[in-house]
């Protein structure tokens, strides 16, 4: 079986390893710059919760630089026969929380440089995440379009926190450079704090467990939003994912977007589609965290109705520490072939199809 992981984070043992890639006032920011963690730390705008274990598993305890590719091969990649990693970062999208978008798009680029040079090299199964900075959607053109063409870059990535709802307009330069570059556009669950808005809708919840279980409203946001500004009107091959942000709640708010698109489509008439039918064409969401009822059978029909066979693709979220395994993966056993690895195959058009495959 094919399998893409679609989510498979490369750490680093501190950010330190950007300063190569970084030059002038930035570097000089980067280097003697306030930081609101330890030493080595990433700058970013910091969340009002704390992970009481930290978000990396236990049994993940890189020394060195290199123990990170090595741990990750031996306990993820080689051990469940992983034929693609789309690597997705970790502290990098964190950048979409700073204040100062110059900064933040400087961030970006060294990590991305970091990231080609030093991480796709390692290993064949690897396809890089370009990270932009969504603050200045000019600039995070100018990113992808700098490096958007590198054979191995699988998709450009964004955090789900943000200052506003993904489908305004004011965000449209990045779509417009995904689509010339031929690339999906990507959310990854995260980027809370700082300039971004309050990820939980009411205000600021006060534990991370509590926090984690809700965190997917923001998604749902910004899903309402890219199908309701038209974006895949004016794009219609532009690909988005939504990544580690659950998929249980897709349905009922498809259901609801149809029923109030039918009653009051006047306020959008550049659609041409219902809701559910752009959900299923150009959105696709990632399994991990896949919600986990007492009777499966009450998730799999919710994932019916998101037509999931078609829409779901494998994620690990490797090594965070509520990673999923290949075989934790709870869908129906029919979908398996698909949601592990061929799906993936349609919206990440560089990774090259199995031989038998390409041979069909």
């Amino acid at each position: 079986m094919f399998i893409v992981d679609t989510d498979c984070h490369n750490y680093w043992c501190s950010a330190t390893v950007l300063e190569p890639y970084m030059e002038g006032v930035f570097k000089d920011m980067f280097i003697r710059g306030e930081k609101t963690g330890p030493r080595g730390a990433f700058p970013h705008g910091h969340r009002a919760w704390f992970h009481p274990e930290g978000f990396s598993r236990h049994d993940v305890n890189p020394i060195e630089e290199d123990d990170n590719y090595r741990i990750m091969r031996e306990k993820h990649l080689d051990k469940y026969a992983i034929d693609v990693a789309i690597l997705t970062g970790d502290e990098p999208i964190e950048a979409s929380t700073l204040a100062n978008p110059y900064y933040a798009n400087a961030l970006c680029k060294a990590y991305n440089d970091y990231m080609i040079d030093y991480w796709l090299p390692k290993d064949e199964r690897f396809f890089g995440s370009l990270v932009v900075a969504p603050q200045d959607p000019k600039l995070a053109a100018e990113e992808i379009r700098r490096l958007g063409a590198h054979p191995r870059i699988a998709q450009v990535l964004v955090s789900h926190g943000a200052q506003r709802p993904y489908g305004d307009p004011f965000y449209h330069p990045i779509f417009e450079a995904c689509a010339d570059m031929g690339l999906p556009f990507a959310m990854h669950l995260g980027g809370q704090g700082g300039v971004n808005s309050n990820a939980i809708a009411a205000g600021p919840s006060t534990f991370f467990w509590e926090t984690h279980a809700i965190l997917p409203q923001s998604a749902m946001t910004h899903l309402a939003s890219l199908i309701a500004q038209g974006v895949f009107e004016k794009w219609p091959d532009l690909k988005v994912v939504i990544i580690e942000c659950g998929v249980a709640w897709v349905p009922s708010v498809l259901w609801r977007m149809d029923s109030n698109y039918r009653a009051l489509r006047k306020e959008t008439p550049w659609l041409k589609r219902l809701p559910s039918e752009y959900f299923r064409s150009n959105i696709r969401m990632s399994t991990q965290p896949l919600e986990q009822p007492a009777n499966m059978q009450h998730l799999w029909a919710t994932l019916e109705a998101m037509d999931g066979e078609n829409t779901l693709l494998f994620a690990s979220d490797y090594p965070h520490w509520d990673y999923d395994d290949v075989t934790k993966l709870h869908i129906p056993p029919a979908w398996r072939e698909k949601v592990l690895g061929l799906n993936a195959l349609d919206v990440y058009t560089r990774i090259p199809r199995p031989a038998a495959m390409a041979a069909e």
